[in-house]
């Protein structure tokens, strides 16, 4: 299979072009590909700078380039050289002008404005921050979500995921030895939702935890009896408080904050109206 070089091309943070490269990409198993990264291009004197680095590797050109100027540069010289270039977000931005009545803004960044939802997924970061692994628990009725599992379940990621969508979230580990605060199954605002893994698959992830922390592998943490113990005891009390539980065993951590999401939304009928607001 050849090699092939995507170079990827934005006036802004470049965080959408490398999203849409990723999920392409994933659908061609055993590919050859090298990512090329140009973000922030806003002037030809940039753009021509880079040109010449397409050039020694040329393949693909994705881009998203708000500047007229700046894309139409871009696109000549590609046709010139017979460079195949695409850009990522047209088709959707002329169905939406056609759909709203409206032209696009040609404002590079504009996703990233620093408005009142970027304030609010800087506030929903810190609080998620603040509430990891069962820290402040006096606090999590002002939570959206709160993730409940044994350790290692994935809790925080996707506790660290959520937040940067805009939900504040709390987490905390069920330990059997440790009842959880009697405050868990009293909370109102929150949706609590219950991690849950296959027992085999979490003494694997515990015993790679140890061993990347040069510590024994061989404990009471990572023995497949507790462990399975530890698993039935969360799953009880999941069941006992009627908590929707999510099994993450063969879940990325991407589609675990996608089904929450929806639970989430299911939940609050007025809340999926507003999730559009979610920073993204």
């Amino acid at each position: 299979m050849p090699r092939l070089h995507l170079h990827l091309v934005s006036d802004s943070t470049g965080e959408t072009l490398e999203m849409i490269a990723k999920a392409a990409l994933a659908q061609f198993e055993g590919s050859d590909v090298t990512r090329h990264f140009w973000p922030m291009v806003r002037s030809r004197q940039h753009l021509e700078r880079i040109l010449a680095d397409i050039a020694a590797n040329p393949g693909l050109v994705l881009f998203t380039l708000a500047s007229q100027d700046i894309r139409t540069a871009l696109e000549a010289h590609c046709r010139a050289q017979d460079w195949r270039a695409i850009s990522a977000l047209d088709a959707v931005v002329v169905a939406l002008e056609g759909l709203l009545g409206q032209q696009a803004h040609a404002r590079p960044g504009r996703q990233h404005a620093m408005d009142a939802a970027y304030f609010a997924r800087v506030e929903a970061i810190q609080f998620t921050i603040a509430h990891d692994d069962g820290v402040a628990w006096e606090d999590w009725e002002q939570a959206d979500i709160l993730l409940a599992g044994v350790s290692r379940s994935s809790k925080t990621p996707t506790s660290i995921y959520l937040a940067n969508r805009g939900y504040k979230v709390a987490n905390i580990p069920i330990v059997v030895e440790s009842p959880p605060p009697a405050a868990l199954y009293a909370l109102k605002h929150p949706l609590v939702v219950g991690l849950t893994t296959a027992p085999e698959r979490l003494v694997q992830v515990r015993r790679n935890r140890l061993l990347s922390l040069n510590q024994a592998p061989d404990t009471a943490y990572v023995d497949g009896d507790q462990v399975t113990r530890e698993v039935q005891y969360a799953r009880r009390m999941f069941a006992d408080n009627g908590w929707p539980v999510i099994d993450v065993t063969r879940r990325s951590i991407e589609e675990t904050a996608a089904a929450v999401i929806a639970l989430y939304n299911e939940r609050r009928p007025a809340a999926g109206a507003q999730d559009g607001a979610k920073p993204i």
